[in-house]
């Protein structure tokens, strides 16, 4: 597998039928709406692609895509670096049939009105899937980690009230 670029676009069943390799970076300033949700732009994805077709006859792409964004801290609003990892494993599908028909070890993909899938956009989706919902230092590097932040204040339990239903109980016992 030689080093390349990565392709915007490909035939998946071109690539699948001549079983084509791709390992290369996508740039990150291309990744325009992953660089939305991010504090600053995120640097380069490393990706690695396989095309291919398996036993059944299924057109796959399996890849790997390693990136690192620049987010905002929730807990302590200061920016960190985390690396985002996501690995992907997709087959093609041409109808709603196929679809309901793909193993599980595949996503399903389609192509467009050109039959070709659109690689940047594709790892771009799955790594805005992969990115941390809650965005957060791990403790011990976080500034207010340590710290215990209370909203409000927790009254202490209370001493037990008498039943309301306790006269009725007395009444029938009678």
């Amino acid at each position: 597998m030689q080093t390349v670029k990565i392709p915007v676009s490909i035939d998946p069943v071109r690539a699948a039928s001549s079983q084509v390799s791709y390992k290369g970076m996508v740039p990150g300033k291309q990744l325009k709406r992953l660089n939305e949700l991010c504090a600053g732009d995120c640097s380069d994805v490393a990706v690695s692609i396989e095309c291919g077709v398996d036993i059944q006859g299924i057109v796959y792409l399996n890849g790997k895509a390693v990136t690192e964004l620049t987010l905002d801290c929730q807990r302590c609003m200061t920016l960190f670096t985390t690396e985002v990892t996501v690995e992907f494993s997709f087959g093609l599908c041409k109808t709603e049939a196929e679809i309901d028909e793909l193993p599980d070890a595949y996503e399903p993909i389609e192509c467009n009105e050109i039959g070709e899938i659109r690689l940047h956009q594709l790892i771009e989706d799955e790594l805005i899937i992969a990115m941390p919902l809650i965005a957060m230092h791990e403790n011990e590097d976080c500034h207010l980690g340590k710290q215990d932040i209370v909203v409000g204040e927790i009254e202490p339990a209370q001493e037990e009230r008498p039943n309301p239903f306790a006269v009725l109980e007395k009444l029938k016992s009678k």
